[in-house]
């Protein structure tokens, strides 16, 4: 078993902790909301959670056949010339800065953090902080996260995940982007004006 084969599921596991359980805790001990607002209709935006969905899962199903069934990787089609500890420490670098530059915008989103978006809800334009250099810190966060997790095992499962996660997020940002405009008008295009989507 190689270092990286351990690396990866620690890793995997703290991503998901630091970036969903933690400071859904937190949120939800501080103002009693439950900040997960995907709901299961049909809107474009429950879609898109359900797409989230299904992409951890899948996330979770290529760790595992990397790190505890080695035997069996081989049915995720991997990229050999990927295969080496250079491109693999870069990804666990990645991984590593992802899971901190996430954390630190999700705390300085505070209330108004969300898994989605409560349309029943309005919360503060947050322009402070990783959200002077990036409207999205959070999901460009997400986007490195996933690039890292597929330079560690880079594989066909992999990296279809990782693209079908950029596709995915591209669509729920905009999503976000018509809401707040609603919500927060001249404000959010003054924002707009300032900081870059991505950075």
């Amino acid at each position: 078993m190689s270092i990286y084969q351990i690396v990866l599921p620690v890793l995997a596991f703290l991503f998901f902790v630091a970036v969903f359980v933690v400071r859904s805790w937190v949120l939800w001990k501080q103002t009693g909301v439950n900040p997960f607002v995907f709901g299961k209709g049909d809107t474009a935006h429950d879609y898109i959670g359900r797409v989230l969905n299904f992409i951890t899962l899948a996330t979770w199903v290529s760790v595992v056949f990397y790190s505890f069934f080695p035997e069996s990787y081989h049915y995720l089609f991997p990229f050999s010339y990927l295969e080496n500890d250079s491109i693999k420490m870069g990804g666990v670098m990645l991984l590593v800065l992802s899971i901190l530059w996430i954390s630190i915008a999700e705390y300085q989103m505070a209330a108004s953090w969300r898994i989605g978006i409560d349309y029943n809800e309005t919360t503060e334009l947050v322009s402070r902080g990783l959200f002077k250099v990036s409207r999205n810190p959070v999901f460009l966060g997400v986007f490195v996260s996933y690039l890292g997790m597929f330079l560690i095992m880079p594989n066909a499962l992999s990296f279809a995940i990782m693209l079908l996660m950029v596709v995915s997020i591209q669509v729920q940002v905009r999503l976000e982007e018509e809401y707040l405009l609603a919500v927060h008008g001249d404000a959010y295009r003054e924002y707009k004006k300032k900081v870059r989507r991505w950075i």
